[in-house]
């Protein structure tokens, strides 16, 4: 029998309901991955640097995705659970018409902008060049590319989570096939890295919007309604912890490469690129529990149910406690093999790269609790405390460990930045939970 988001949530319906979304994060990350892996193996370190220098550019347009996604779907979700499905649907439908337009227009944007940003970021000889035919290529698709994120989260809304992690595993077949045939068959290098990654997002944005236009049997589709400022202001509001989360990262990835640059050269910014991937990979986990949850947790808050609210907060803490600590352990284990993949034809740079995620991996024991108590008051409803929760986190106190402390530790201030960042976060976290507890009976 179908999970469905009235139901009362034991260990084993949760962790079903939430798995195929925990997959389908974990195979974004992995076939975004593989560009670095082709690109690292096959083109070379210069050119493994600059998709690292570059990519935080295109994850920055990429979060009003996010932002229309998460902020849409725990509108949608609250909608349905007050039983008013109708409305339900034209809320939707406008996230979509939404994300449609804005890819549009970034679209344009980004190609106009990247090179000079290129430049501004450090990009020079070698680099230059492909920082900017990366870049410009991946902005190409970023309708495809904010379509996907935006419907991973209604997918899971309308009760249909399999259907997300079918369409993402079919995204990142796509990218890996196209990889090895464009990198390591046709020679294309960086180009052949955006090409194949675009028309993977392509696969990914097109087949659950194909599924919406279409009859079906799920909770939401795409029905004919017009554009209203009130809920799209309302669910941009609600969802900016997302794209403040997306964007905030980003630009304070920039500042790692300027440090890095400053420290460590080539090198440091390579090492970096690694320790991107390991950390997107493993930090999926938690964000596809929370984007899974989600909507469960959105359902509840617009019923009433306390109780449920209660469980639901109770059995996260948990897991996100319990699955932390696993990471930690794999991740010391899995150091060595890791770096060797991605770096062990240049020693000096494979003992960098083990070196930093022996020290940065260690925040993923914490890092599960921040990223579900964003996510958490984002499906209440409450983009402020969300919104303050994830740019104090990804921006503030990752901004200030990466300035301050290489001043006392050198290089390793860099890998320890996450970890300082991590800490204060947590503090964060725990206070929000604290305060808003009675206003929505979750303890």
């Amino acid at each position: 029998m179908a999970i469905q988001l009235s139901d009362h949530f034991d260990y084993k319906k949760l962790l079903k309901f939430v798995f195929p979304s925990i997959i389908m994060m974990v195979f974004t990350s992995i076939y975004g991955v593989v560009d670095g892996l082709f690109v690292s193996n096959f083109v070379g370190k210069t050119a493994f640097a600059a998709i690292n220098l570059i990519m935080p550019v295109d994850m920055i347009f990429g979060g009003v995705g996010f932002m229309l996604g998460t902020g849409g779907s725990a509108l949608v979700a609250k909608t349905l659970g007050e039983q008013k499905r109708e409305k339900a649907n034209r809320y939707f439908t406008m996230m979509v018409w939404i994300t449609v337009i804005s890819g549009a227009v970034l679209s344009i944007i980004g190609i106009a902008v990247m090179r000079p940003v290129a430049v501004w970021l450090g990009a020079d000889g070698g680099m230059l060049p492909n920082c900017v035919l990366y870049g410009r290529i991946m902005m190409g698709f970023s309708i495809s590319f904010m379509l996907q994120n935006a419907l991973q989260g209604f997918l899971i809304t309308a009760e249909k989570p399999n259907l997300g992690l079918a369409a993402t595993v079919a995204a990142g077949v796509t990218n890996m096939a196209l990889d090895a045939l464009f990198i390591v068959g046709f020679k294309w290098g960086v180009a052949g890295a955006a090409i194949a990654t675009g028309l993977s997002q392509c696969v990914g944005g097109l087949i659950p919007l194909i599924y919406f236009l279409r009859p079906n049997t799920s909770l939401l589709r795409l029905t004919r309604t017009k554009l209203e400022a009130v809920p799209i202001v309302k669910a941009c509001a609600n969802g900016a912890s997302e794209m403040v989360s997306s964007v905030t990262s980003s630009v304070v990835g920039i500042f790692y490469n300027f440090q890095l640059l400053k420290y460590a050269g080539e090198n440091g910014v390579a090492a970096y690129g690694v320790l991107m991937y390991v950390q997107f990979i493993f930090a999926a986990v938690f964000i596809g529990y929370s984007m899974g949850c989600a909507p469960v947790i959105s359902y509840h808050y617009g019923a009433d149910n306390h109780a449920e609210l209660k469980n639901l907060f109770r059995k996260s803490i948990i897991l996100m406690g319990a699955i932390g600590g696993g990471m930690v352990v794999a991740a010391q284990i899995f150091a060595l093999p890791l770096s060797d993949i991605f770096v062990g034809y240049d020693m000096t740079l494979f003992k960098m790269t083990v070196h930093a995620l022996r020290i940065s991996t260690i925040s993923f024991l914490i890092v599960g609790f921040n990223i579900f108590a964003s996510s958490f008051f984002t499906a209440l409803n409450n983009g402020g405390v969300s919104a303050a929760i994830s740019f104090l986190r990804t921006f503030i106190f990752k901004l200030a460990a990466v300035l301050f402390l290489p001043v006392l530790l050198g290089l390793d201030g860099i890998w320890w930045a996450d970890v300082t960042a991590e800490i204060f976060a947590f503090v964060i976290s725990l206070f929000f939970l604290i305060r808003e507890r009675k206003k929505y009976h979750y303890m």
